[in-house]
Formats: structure tokens, C-alpha cells, sequence
């Protein structure tokens, strides 16, 4: 457990909490830590979802799929983030998402209703904890609408354009590195793969970019 909490002083969720106080927080929430193996699922589509998971090991995805079996990634998170808050929060009985564990994953589930409930003890740690809360909520808004200027584009060139661009400039340089594969980055994207695949090729023959696996590197006049 020792080192499960060096992993929770990484996660936003935990900012502030001493270490010393977080076993129990985690006591008072009711954690539980469960393990997945790759490409297990956590969470089906129309499941109740009533707790909150913090990833200690691994990454998983969070993705949904059309009636003609289109999938759709959401997002891709790995050890420290957190899933399922908005979800648990809503009140929704039904998931609208899935949530897998693309690798050999370890998670620490707790009960979202105690997260936002009074706590009966007074934990001075509670408060800090719905804080942070509204932090990760409010950053996750920003993250849903920047993926939503992406999709907007009218064009497969545009989407993938936007993407890149956006990714550049968190990596601070022209140079950076994707968390998706070709289709998993299609699927992102909501575009087909060959027509993704063609137009960064065609990319790459005019000049304004270059990649290898998930490696970039964007050109053009600075």
C-alpha cells in the first residue's frame, strides 16, 4: 500500500492531502483496489456507475461505440488520472461509455457518493478532496471541448491539422510524440484510418510534416 500512496500524491485528485492522511481518506471513502488485465474491460456501456477510479498502474480508455460498431476514444489515461467522475457524479443509471484497461492495470475505486457527501467524522482532508474534485471536472470540460474543436473540422486534412497542432504546442516544440496509434488516433479523430493514413501522407509529400509511429515533427514557415 505504501507505495499504491506515492502513486495517489502524483493524482490532482489527492493535491494537498498529506500522505499521512490518506489511508484514512481512502478508509473513509470505502476504497477498494482491484486489478485488469490488457484490454479487460472495467466498464460496459449502460452499466451503473457509482464510484470513481484512480489509476495506480497501467492506462485505460475510455471510449464509446455506435450501433454499427464506429468507436469513438474519448480519452487515453494512465497511472495517477482519473475516470468515471462525471459519470458517477450525473446521476446517469446508464453509462454512455466503456472503459477498458488496454494494459495490465491496477485501480483504486472510490465511492462517489462520499466523495460529495458530508463526511460524519469531519475530515479536515474532506474539503480539500471536493476541491480538487471540481479542478479535475473543470479541466476534463476544457479537454472535451478542445477535442470537439478538432472533430468540427469539415475535413479529414483539418482534424488532423488541429490535432497536431494542439499536441505541438503542449510539447512546447515542433517535435512530439501522440499517445495513439494510426487507428486508435482514427478512431479519436472520428475519420476513417486509410483516409486518415492517405492524408498524412500527402502531408508529408508537401513538406509540412514528418512522423514515425508516434512521433512527429511539423514544418512549414514559422
Amino acid at each position: 500500500m505504501k507505495n499504491d500512496l506515492r502513486i495517489l500524491r502524483m493524482s490532482p485528485l489527492f493535491k494537498g492531502v498529506k500522505e499521512q492522511d490518506m489511508e484514512e481518506m481512502i478508509s473513509c471513502l470505502n476504497g477498494q483496489v482491484k486489478t485488469y488485465g490488457k484490454n479487460e474491460r472495467i466498464l460496459t456501456e449502460a452499466e451503473t456507475l457509482k464510484r470513481v477510479g484512480v489509476i495506480l498502474d497501467g492506462c485505460v480508455q475510455v471510449e464509446s461505440e455506435d450501433v454499427f460498431g464506429n468507436r469513438n476514444i474519448q480519452e487515453k489515461l494512465e497511472r495517477g488520472e482519473l475516470f468515471g467522475a462525471a459519470y458517477a457524479f450525473s446521476g446517469i443509471t446508464d453509462s454512455p461509455v466503456s472503459i477498458t484497461s488496454i494494459s495490465e492495470s491496477k485501480v483504486l475505486f472510490l465511492e462517489a457518493g462520499r466523495i460529495l457527501s458530508v463526511c460524519p467524522t469531519a475530515c479536515p482532508f474532506h474539503q480539500k478532496m471536493v476541491e480538487n474534485m471540481v479542478y479535475i471536472l473543470a479541466r476534463k470540460n476544457v479537454m472535451l471541448s478542445e477535442k470537439i474543436g478538432h472533430i468540427s473540422k469539415r475535413s479529414t486534412r483539418g482534424k488532423l491539422l488541429s490535432y497536431l497542432s494542439s499536441q505541438s504546442k503542449k510539447a512546447g516544440s515542433r517535435h512530439f510524440f501522440i499517445p495513439f496509434n494510426r487507428q486508435k488516433l482514427a478512431d479519436y479523430l472520428c475519420v476513417e484510418r486509410s483516409a486518415m493514413s492517405a492524408e498524412l501522407s500527402k502531408l508529408r509529400g508537401e513538406g509540412l510534416l514528418d512522423y514515425k509511429k508516434f512521433e512527429f515533427w511539423l514544418y512549414g514557415q514559422d
